[in-house]
This record gives structure tokens, sequence and C-alpha cells, in this order.
């Protein structure tokens, strides 16, 4: 039996609390300047709390934005909490913080994927699913009954100046 460090499972735990940490700040003074988050989530995860009609569309991993329309953002030492509106109906997610896969702020060209495998991938933004549903901007026409809407990350993209 190896009596090492186990450093990806430190590393995965620092980054769930960093996400933590941010989120508890989004609750107390709400999101700064053109701050706004991609949180991806494993929805098979013990702990996850999901309206049964976003299961089903979701059964895997699931993508939300915190930006402009969230509400009732709560987080706690295991979960956090947040109530987004999906075609027009708001409903409340729970989301354990154990379950997070990926985590970007886009405006900041900040982001993390924790891999399966149980590696951690540093990226500007992680790769948001195909599936993924957000939340519109203010203003934004919300998509039409069963249609997803999909965000391309690579439009908030910085260019790297070498």
């Amino acid at each position: 039996m190896d009596e090492g460090f186990d450093y990806p499972a430190l590393v995965r735990e620092a980054l769930r609390g960093v996400v933590a940490r941010l989120l508890a700040q989004v609750e107390r003074e709400g999101l700064p300047g053109a701050h706004h988050f991609y949180l991806s989530f494993d929805t098979r995860a013990p702990g996850v709390v999901l309206p049964p009609v976003l299961r089903r569309r979701y059964p895997e991993e699931m993508t939300i934005v915190l930006q402009h329309q969230f509400w009732g953002l709560r987080i706690d030492a295991e979960a956090f909490e947040v109530t987004l509106r999906f075609a027009g109906h708001p409903e409340k997610l729970r989301v354990p913080l154990q379950a997070l896969t990926a985590f970007a702020d886009p405006s900041a060209a900040f982001g993390f994927r924790l891999d399966e495998g149980g590696e951690v991938e540093p990226a500007e933004t992680p790769e948001v699913p195909e599936t993924a549903a957000v939340e519109a901007p203010a203003g934004a026409t919300e998509p039409a009954a069963g249609e997803a809407k999909v965000v391309d990350l690579g439009a908030f993209r910085r260019e790297r100046r070498d």
C-alpha cells in the first residue's frame, strides 16, 4: 500500500474550496462587474436535487450559468442551492460541491475541469457540453419548449499575447 500523498485529490478539494468561497462572496455581495460563472456538475451524483424534467433532459452532466437572472443562492459546507429559470419556469437546484465537474469565469479567462479519472485540467474555460442549460442574459428570449440553449465559450476567450 502506497503511503504517499494523493495530490490530485488535494488539488480537487482545493479547487472546490475556491468555488465555495466565490459562491459565498456572490451570496453576500452579488456578482461584481462582468463576472459570471459556468458551473458543470454530474447530475447522477449523490445529493443532486433537480426537478424531474431537468433530470430527464440532463441525465449525466449539466452546465448552469450564474449571471443576470438567478435567485436564492445559498452555499453551505456541502452544497449550493440556486433558483434559475428554464423555459420561463423558475426551478430550484441543489448541487453538492463534490458533484462539480467544471468551473469557468469567462470574464476572467479562468476555468478548470475535474476529469473523471481524477486529474485536474487547468484551462481558460472548460468545454461546455452540447446539451448545456444556461440562463439567458436580461432581455434575451426564451427558447421554444424542448430546445436547449448552447453557448460557445470560445466567444468569451481572450486572445493570448505571447
